[in-house]
């Protein structure tokens, strides 16, 4: 997560893809890597003797040293870098008598320099093939890692999904219900008092009144945390009821912005996109301490682009913690859309949070 020129911190998706070209050498180097040890000292002798012949047969005038790179190179991604060296040397004393009989120097010294440059390069080939081979190892570990980070997300996110709809679920049947029955049985109560002439009745009718405020804010909260009218009635009414709750439980203002709201027809990209506004307008109503809140979904160019702005204290992009578990989880929302997340300072103060998806979500690879 960096910031960006224009003062935004951006959260991007995911690294380049490798090319085919790549995934072509790394899938016959692992084949190497996997070769069982006679069977690849085998084929390192096969490669050199084939190579040495051909380059006794060709004579100096078409010289095939660049070549026996090629069993030093097998030598090494499959045996290691002592086997490689060694396979050096000995390329380096076959390519000698290969060579003896038919070469331009007038004295051995000459031919014997020739062959040492031929060692160097041998040696170098063998070296550098090992830091390649190493490199693509850590690679392909943090790879592995990288994959295992996000796998683990995914379930986070999943097993933090299907708590929330179990609490939402819980409060919605359990104990919304209980405090309904609860205010029926106190408005019996009060009509009772009333008709007995009583001076509780008053205060019946009180408790039963604060009993509704109380089962109605459960119900907000668990509306909140279990969208049910995402279901019935799609993102658009379940934002409005986000809203609505927010209104209900704080003093900020929250509204949907314009009529024409973009509908959803996916139900997993409209529960992300509504987890991700739910987590936004948290934000902006307990850290940011805003009065006024807008929440615009849009659709063009088959993207969908989330907006929630708010008029709060604004954040500070340098202290931002990438570790935030609200922070990290909707940056995963977004990417496990093939989508884009951002947080960014409203040129009049506040925040402004983008989330940016398209209309099909990706197919996993």
């Amino acid at each position: 997560m960096q910031p960006d020129p224009a003062g935004q911190t951006a959260m991007t998706p995911e690294l380049a893809k490798p090319s085919a070209h790549l995934n072509w050498w790394s899938a016959l180097f692992d084949r190497l890597r996997a070769l069982p040890p006679r069977f690849a000292v085998g084929l390192v002798i096969l490669l050199s003797v084939v190579i040495g012949t051909l380059d006794s047969i060709t004579g100096w005038e078409v010289s095939l040293f660049v070549f026996y790179a090629i069993p030093i190179v097998t030598a090494v991604w499959s045996l290691g870098l002592r086997a490689g060296l060694f396979t050096a040397a000995v390329n380096g004393v076959i390519w000698l008598f290969a060579n003896l009989n038919e070469n331009p120097y007038e004295t051995s010294w000459g031919y014997s320099w020739a062959m040492i440059n031929r060692l160097v390069y041998f040696t170098f080939v063998a070296i550098g093939t090992e830091a390649i081979r190493r490199k693509m190892m850590t690679d392909a570990a943090q790879i592995t890692m990288l994959n295992d980070i996000r796998q683990l997300e995914k379930e986070i996110v999943n097993a933090r999904e299907q708590e929330q709809q179990r609490i939402g679920r819980d409060l919605h049947d359990g104990l919304c219900q209980q405090l309904a029955a609860i205010g029926c049985a106190l408005r019996a109560l009060a009509e009772d008092l009333q008709i007995a002439g009583s001076p509780g009745a008053e205060d019946a009718l009180r408790v039963e009144e604060a009993i509704r405020r109380s089962a109605l804010e459960a119900r907000s909260i668990a509306l909140g945390i279990n969208p049910v009218h995402m279901d019935s009635y799609g993102l658009s009414a379940a934002l409005a009821d986000l809203a609505t709750a927010t209104r209900t439980l704080t003093n900020a203002h929250v509204q949907v912005d314009g009529e024409n709201v973009a509908e959803v027809d996916d139900p997993e990209l409209a529960l992300n996109l509504y987890r991700i506004a739910q987590e936004a307008v948290s934000n902006a109503v307990k850290h940011s301490a805003a009065s006024n809140i807008i929440i615009n979904l849009s659709e063009a160019n088959s993207h969908y682009t989330l907006t929630i702005e708010d008029n709060g204290s604004g954040i500070d992009l340098e202290e931002i913690n990438a570790k935030s578990m609200g922070l990290r989880t909707m940056t995963y929302r977004a990417e496990s859309l093939g989508g884009s997340f951002s947080i960014a300072r409203r040129p009049h103060g506040g925040t402004i949070v983008t989330c940016t998806v398209p209309t099909k979500r990706p197919i996993p690879s």
